[in-house]
């Protein structure tokens, strides 16, 4: 690194009593009252101060405070949802027993439908003979005639 002849040159030591006395003296002054302070705050009586506890109290009181809470508000939401889980369970019973009732009521139906057309069957057929019987009784006749 290059030097200019200004960096080469010797500092030169100010004496600040002969240069400015004004400077020296607000120098002094402010040294004397610094001073002056530290003094004061190191003779002073001071307290021994414990470190920082946590207060427990407190802290258990809020963490039972918020338990109590947490619990009512659950508790409502479980009984809501078991009544909501009842009313589904009633719904659905009283479905199944409608859908039985109609199906009762379409098999009383279709049975009165089948005793109904047995009974017109039965009053309304008669007995026909088998094919081959007027010629079994023509022998059996026949038979007796020869006999």
């Amino acid at each position: 690194m290059n030097r200019s002849d200004e960096d080469a040159k010797p500092m030169r030591v100010v004496d600040l009593e002969t240069s400015e006395p004004e400077l020296h003296e607000a120098l002094g002054n402010f040294r004397s009252s610094v001073t002056a302070w530290s003094e004061a705050m190191m003779s002073r009586p001071r307290e021994a101060k414990a470190p920082a506890r946590a207060n427990w109290d407190l802290v258990a009181k809020w963490a039972l405070g918020c338990v109590v809470f947490a619990g009512t508000v659950s508790g409502g939401l479980y009984q809501n949802y078991c009544q909501q889980e009842a009313a589904k369970a009633a719904a659905a019973a009283a479905l199944a027993a409608e859908q039985q009732r109609e199906l009762a009521a379409q098999k009383a139906k279709d049975q009165s439908a089948e005793d109904l057309m047995a009974k017109v069957d039965s009053d309304v057929a008669r007995e026909v003979p088998s094919a081959l019987e007027p010629l079994a009784s023509l022998m059996t006749d026949d038979e007796n005639k020869g006999n």
